[in-house]
């Protein structure tokens, strides 16, 4: 198997977090040994931004950083333990909220599309949003 950023490479559809990973200078943390999971948008979930977002967050890279941080949790977090859990700690110190239901599992407002894409440091679900940290969509 691979590391988070190789096995994200090889799915495809996540260019756009692969280079907001990058210039966040967070994928050496998910090439770690240590375990992760990793909240992953779609390149489909970055075009739902408003026009500008990524590039103007492309310019604020302590911002964009914590962006990309907000989408890694702590620890190898498969579905049977998502539907357990209320919530999960953020690599950027806030804490997604978790919820299970008939329709399925979201984080916060973004729907799991695909859950337990294994890695060898993790797992990948892959959601249907960017999910912004109140304290940078300024709530």
């Amino acid at each position: 198997m691979a590391d988070i950023v190789e096995t994200a490479a090889k799915a495809g559809n996540f260019k756009k977090l692969l280079q907001v990973a990058e210039a966040a200078q967070i994928t050496d943390t998910l090439k770690s040994p240590s375990f992760f999971t990793l909240f992953a948008p779609t390149d489909e979930a970055f075009a739902k931004l408003p026009k500008g977002t990524l590039d103007s967050l492309l310019q604020d890279i302590p911002k964009l950083k914590k962006i990309v941080a907000y989408h890694v949790a702590f620890g190898d977090v498969r579905s049977d333990d998502l539907v357990q859990i209320e919530e999960a700690e953020t690599l950027e110190g806030s804490i997604l909220a978790i919820e299970s239901s008939n329709d399925g599992i979201t984080v916060n407002d973004a729907k799991i599309l695909q859950t337990d894409i294994l890695a060898d440091n993790g797992v990948i679900h892959v959601i249907d949003a960017v999910l912004m940290p109140a304290m940078v969509a300024g709530r």
